[in-house]
């Protein structure tokens, strides 16, 4: 299939793109800047959109940069990123002569509200209680289309855990340095997907027609709290675990409202991805870390 990838040039959309090439697809990115296998933005506000059989976007700037102040303009950009490249391509499918057979969106689980006690799955309420909540329903919305001319698959995706970025990322030089642990109370639930898998249900979604709607991008085993999951991390790298970042240093770094993406977590599970068929490559968090570390 011809498939064309918003943001493709991140974490995500290169392991998307490997996973896509090895089976036989062609991806094309709509980037800011222009290239080979390349759309710009611009020309596809210009031009409309290429002929293709999928489309998805992955584009939005990282809300948990440290480098950037949690402040009304980079508020602003984590916004804007999302919503109008959504909306640009929402458009271009609607305006399409030869309208694409799926149109597939990665959003997250922070649309459930964080709760030591709630389970969620796809059909749960949510969207309604913070910024990063109201964002995630602004971000679907914006990606509806009328009719039915366009399948239309919603992947809220978990923590991402993978080679080379991502959480893990900013992670590892303390664990690797025995200085890791839990972050705050360690008791919140930490809901986790291997890239190979998140990669994986975002090509079983283009592949397979019967999937629609709203898929959780979670592993199974997800009902992992934040303790859990840092001594995971510290036995896949074979160093202790145990020194907790205190949630002030994490208020402190992030902001109050960003840091709660932290301090704070939901048990999602992923009942719509399992029940349309799709596999795990790494439903356990044990072995999804020790091939992320190795």
């Amino acid at each position: 299939m011809r498939v064309l990838v918003g943001g493709g040039t991140g974490f995500i959309g290169t392991a998307l793109t490997q996973l896509l090439k090895a089976k036989g697809h062609k991806v094309t990115f709509v980037s800011r800047q222009p290239g080979p296998d390349r759309v710009t933005w611009s020309e596809l506000i210009r031009s409309g959109l290429p002929l293709c059989d999928v489309v998805i976007n992955l584009a939005g700037e990282n809300i948990l940069n440290p480098l950037r102040r949690w402040n009304e303009s980079f508020q602003k950009e984590v916004l804007t990123s999302r919503l109008d490249t959504t909306r640009l391509l929402a458009e271009a499918i609607t305006k399409a002569a030869h309208p694409p057979q799926a149109w597939i969106l990665v959003t997250g689980v922070a649309y459930y509200q964080p709760s030591l006690t709630e389970e969620y799955d796809e059909d749960s309420p949510g969207g309604n209680f913070d910024f990063f909540s109201n964002l995630v329903t602004k971000w679907e919305a914006a990606a509806r289309l009328p009719g039915e001319a366009t399948r239309q698959v919603v992947v809220r995706s978990g923590v991402v855990l993978g080679r080379g970025g991502g959480a893990i990322g900013h992670m590892l030089l303390p664990f690797r340095l025995g200085l890791g642990g839990p972050i705050g109370s360690g008791h919140q639930f930490f809901p986790w997907i291997h890239i190979g898998d998140l990669a994986g249900i975002l090509t079983h979604a283009l592949e397979a027609n019967h999937v629609q709607g709203v898929l959780n991008g979670v592993a199974p085993a997800s009902t992992t709290t934040n303790a859990e999951f840092a001594q995971a991390l510290g036995a896949a790298l074979g160093r202790p675990a145990f020194i907790p970042v205190p949630s002030t240093v994490v208020q402190a770094v992030f902001g109050r409202e960003r840091a709660t993406m932290l301090l704070e977590g939901q048990k999602v599970v992923p009942r719509r991805t399992l029940a349309t068929g799709y596999q795990y490559s790494f439903p356990e968090l044990g072995a999804a870390l020790k091939d992320v570390v190795a």
